[in-house]
């Protein structure tokens, strides 16, 4: 009778796994370990196990493999008194084991099950342990990850929409007061700010893909404008307004970063923002993108006095978040006012941070 007892635990254990979705492994472990426990109890009362019964000790190999690897899950899957309360189950039922076989007879006996059950046991809870810390990190790294992407997001709204948008405010108004008195011009201004629109929409769109997209990667691998782009930008900025800008880069090649590279254009497209919303009498603004030494210098500086951007120290998505942009890569980004008018300064290594 007491040899048919080992197979009650694989059992509850087979029982207990098909239903761990709605009790969860701490659970399932903790009653394996408590009837495991409970068929040691039953086997001294029925009668102790010859070593010389081999299936019954196969079995209980077993059962003691499935305890062990449940302990594994459970602290890999839960935390809290639950788990704590299974492990201590399994490691009781794991070190009362042995005494299926021999009785206990005094403290030596005792400490001798104690170490049996502590050499098995402490592996399982330290790998257990181990993968939990594994997980966590793995978690923590794709939160920061899609945290990243979130903030890059936000500048694409800001750098990009934000530009098209007050590209569109200000040929608007420009248009209302031309529509009476000169309308061919007023047509050709409204036929901008839909180009403008269309800019935005798309900005818009790559936005929303990159959002809908499951890749964790999938804004490192979009397409980014740099700049062999600076022409189109300036050359848009001077058709919405009656600011010329004269534009002076070297060419995009790969020798210029990927990332230093897009930045730069950002620079462009925030400094030229700028300089409409808090500039819009600039007659013009120069815009030179040129190699100084091993770094690349961007400078945009305009001359139409206005109020004061915000600070690329201050808090926002702007300068702020362009400057710490710029840090990241290794360099430095200053906004300050020169002469009549603004300078944007940005420096960027080409070579290492």
């Amino acid at each position: 009778m007491s040899q048919f007892l080992a197979l009650v635990v694989p059992a509850v254990v087979l029982l207990g796994w098909a239903a761990r979705a709605r009790f969860g492994v701490a659970a399932v472990a903790g009653v394996a370990g408590a009837v495991s426990a409970a068929v040691t109890a039953g086997v001294w009362a029925a009668g102790r196990w010859a070593e010389s019964d081999r299936w019954p000790g196969l079995v209980g190999l077993a059962e003691l493999a499935c305890l062990l690897v449940l302990v594994v899950l459970a602290l890999r899957s839960e935390e809290g008194w639950r788990c704590a309360a299974s492990t201590w189950s399994v490691g009781g039922a794991v070190a009362l084991w042995p005494s299926r076989f021999e009785a206990i007879v005094g403290p030596t006996d005792a400490l001798t099950l104690f170490g049996f059950g502590s050499v098995l046991a402490l592996p399982a809870v330290l790998a257990g342990l181990y993968l939990r810390r594994l997980d966590d990190t793995r978690r923590s790294s794709v939160a920061a990850a899609r945290r990243t992407q979130r903030l890059e997001l936000a500048h694409d709204l800001h750098d990009f929409v934000a530009h098209d948008v007050s590209g569109m405010v200000a040929q608007a108004q420009a248009g209302m007061v031309l529509a009476a008195s000169d309308p061919v011009r007023a047509a050709a201004l409204f036929e901008r700010i839909e180009q403008a629109g269309q800019q935005a929409l798309a900005s818009l769109d790559r936005t929303v893909h990159l959002l809908r997209s499951e890749e964790e990667n999938a804004l490192e691998r979009s397409p980014q404008p740099g700049l062999a782009e600076l022409a189109e930008l300036t050359e848009r900025f001077a058709s919405s307004g009656s600011t010329e800008v004269r534009l002076d880069a070297v060419p995009d090649g790969p020798a210029i970063p990927r990332e230093v590279a897009a930045t730069a254009y950002r620079i462009v497209v925030e400094a030229l923002t700028n300089v409409r919303r808090h500039a819009p009498s600039a007659r013009s603004v120069d815009v030179r993108v040129r190699r100084e030494g091993r770094g690349l210098e961007i400078v945009v500086r305009d001359d139409g006095g206005g109020s004061q951007p915000p600070s690329p120290r201050r808090g926002g998505s702007g300068l702020a978040g362009l400057a710490a942009r710029v840090e990241a890569l290794g360099g430095t980004l200053t906004a300050a006012r020169d002469g009549d008018g603004w300078r944007t300064t940005a420096t960027m290594p080409l070579e290492g941070r």
